[in-house]
């Protein structure tokens, strides 16, 4: 389980609100954001000030756990109206319903622990991530069986635009008194020889591994058929044939549309 603070480009992530006024204490609200900061932010000022109806005049909300990684806007709205409705989600109907001596936040954690173990929703490559220590320390069993690819944190997130790590990249760079290595790694990730077929590449069939230091330049058919490992149409991940680590085939599209996570 990583415990660091994170910063994502691109972000779409759907979380769970949980209640702290004595009045309305436990109550749970699901939603969908692009940036959690602001989100929690507008909550907790009210309705006027771009919150929701429902948490309106009900705060303080804080911001529990988050599920982001989703590939589009569509897809985690869809997300965000299964968890919220489980019940009429064709994709959670199998899930019991809410007993009565069970919390609304239990029953929550439980749905979004079932949603995330079938289909579409466990071949994404999706993050989970605990916003409050005290809360993970406490329910995060509650999460079991996940798929492997989809690791668990706690800490912070900061959304940012897409593009902006590669500013702050260009940024230090002329900070430099010598750049002659960054013009050098640049140099062998323009070449254009993929690493497992030999044959011409061009940019726009194109891939690189997302780890930092690794040279990897690859045909994205290429990649994606030594990545899967089913019959399945596209791969979930898959080991980096330059530098040998894990690759989500996620972060690999991520990356070859701007859309890069800095960790």
């Amino acid at each position: 389980m990583e415990d660091d603070d994170k910063i994502v480009e691109g972000f779409q992530g759907v979380y769970l609100l949980y209640c702290e006024n004595v009045r309305f204490k436990g109550r749970t609200y699901i939603g969908y954001t692009v940036d959690p900061v602001r989100r929690i932010k507008r909550h907790n000022a009210g309705k006027d000030f771009g919150g929701a109806k429902r948490t309106d005049n009900k705060g303080p909300w804080n911001m529990v756990i988050i599920i982001h990684g989703f590939p589009n806007p569509r897809m985690a709205l869809r997300f965000e109206w299964a968890w919220q409705n489980p019940d009429l989600s064709r994709h959670s109907r199998h899930i019991p319903k809410k007993q009565s001596r069970e919390s609304m936040f239990d029953y929550c954690l439980n749905v979004v622990s079932e949603m995330l173990q079938v289909p579409p929703w466990n071949r994404l490559p999706l993050s989970i991530r605990w916003l409050d220590e005290k809360f993970y320390d406490k329910y995060s069993t509650k999460l079991n069986n996940l798929p492997a690819h989809m690791p668990i944190s706690c800490g912070k997130i900061e959304a940012k635009k897409i593009g902006w790590v590669q500013k702050q990249i260009n940024k230090n760079d002329k900070k430099k008194k010598n750049n002659d290595d960054f013009l050098s790694n640049l140099s062998q990730r323009i070449r254009q020889e993929c690493d497992i077929c030999l044959e011409y590449i061009n940019d726009d069939d194109k891939v690189t591994c997302v780890k930092e230091n690794c040279k990897l330049v690859a045909h994205i058919i290429c990649l994606s058929k030594k990545f899967r490992s089913d019959d399945k149409i596209l791969p979930i991940n898959g080991i980096c044939p330059v530098c040998k680590e894990l690759i989500l085939w996620g972060d690999i599209v991520k990356k070859k549309i701007g859309c890069y996570i800095n960790n």
